[in-house]
């Protein structure tokens, strides 16, 4: 319906200002001062990072209740895998928030999302532009793979620190015999994040051959 699409046209456009917002932050702080910039990304810009990685969560509703056609389980797994690393890992270890491999993903993200969100914006309002639609469906298919690779580095580097800190784990107390120790739930994640990794590459084919198949482009040109 009418109302709706302006819902979800206002959403993409809150997205986008709150991405453009990072990235933008992101480049300029490089160009001023170099390296420097990369050790405190997440402080500089983690707030606005998390605020946009929990309204993204409102998409699994949308898909839900019908009003986005995307599927759901490649959705789905996309945002719990940003959830799960920003949150748990990154946020939960201040020693990680600086590490180079946290500006590295926010890069990664962020790039993704102002591209993205740019093409839903003007794909609410029935206009389409060949350049920006096969960057959407294009740019994702090398960019996702080295994200994922990221979120696994940066899984990687927390483990000395939850294994120190005892971050999440838990040992119930008597007459309870079952403790959870986190690294261990970190490193059977990790086989979860590279199989889904599969599952996601092969769905982002799927749609970039129906978005950009010989059809549709002559469909968009016309």
């Amino acid at each position: 319906s009418f109302t709706m699409n302006i819902y979800l046209f206002v959403y993409d456009l809150m997205q986008f200002c709150g991405h453009s917002w990072i990235f933008t932050n992101m480049i300029i702080r490089f160009m001023t001062f170099g390296k420097d910039s990369l050790a405190d990304t997440f402080y500089s810009i983690g707030l606005v990072m998390r605020l946009c990685q929990l309204l993204s969560v409102l998409e699994i509703l949308h898909i839900l209740i019908g009003i986005d056609k995307s599927r759901l389980l490649p959705r789905f797994l996309q945002i719990t895998e940003r959830i799960i690393v920003l949150f748990v890992v990154i946020n939960s270890q201040e020693e990680v928030q600086g590490k180079y491999v946290v500006c590295v993903l926010f890069f990664l993200w962020n790039l993704l999302d102002v591209v993205r969100y740019t093409y839903n914006m003007l794909a609410r309002m029935g206009i389409y532009y060949l350049p920006l639609t096969w960057l959407n469906f294009s740019l994702c298919i090398p960019l996702y793979p080295l994200s994922v690779l990221a979120k696994g580095f940066a899984i990687c580097v927390s483990l000395p620190y939850f294994e120190s800190f005892g971050t999440y784990s838990i040992k119930l107390p008597f007459p309870f015999t079952f403790s959870i120790y986190f690294p261990y739930v970190l490193k059977m994640y990790l086989l979860v994040l590279f199989t889904g990794m599969c599952f996601i590459i092969q769905n982002l084919f799927h749609e970039r051959m129906a978005h950009l198949g010989t059809g549709n482009i002559k469909n968009k040109r016309s």
